[in-house]
């Protein structure tokens, strides 16, 4: 699933302003699906191991770089912000495996 990215230049601040708003509910909504997702994921985990599986963590930090490199975005940012999700995400199934 690949968004497009429409980049419009605004006129004025309230333009500019106005596409932000609606990027951070975009990405709000998009963080919404990947729980989702990450819910369901945790119906075929077995075990804490599979939880904290630093391989797949690894795996999603490399791409998340990657992505955030071909965008001319901080990779280092991007993967500060991912390490944040991934660790909530790992605590809230704890608690849902081991409540």
């Amino acid at each position: 699933m690949k968004a497009k990215m429409n980049k419009e230049k605004p006129e004025t601040l309230e333009q500019a302003r106005a596409k932000i708003d609606a990027i951070d509910t975009a990405l709000v909504e998009l963080l919404a699906s990947r729980q989702f997702y990450v819910d369901q994921a945790l119906k075929f985990k077995r075990s804490g191991y599979e939880l904290q599986s630093p391989e797949r963590t690894e795996q999603v930090i490399n791409k998340v770089r990657a992505e955030a490199e071909a965008h001319a975005l901080d990779p280092d940012l991007v993967e500060r912000i991912y390490q944040q999700v991934t660790e909530h995400i790992i605590r809230r199934e704890l608690k849902e495996i081991r409540p």
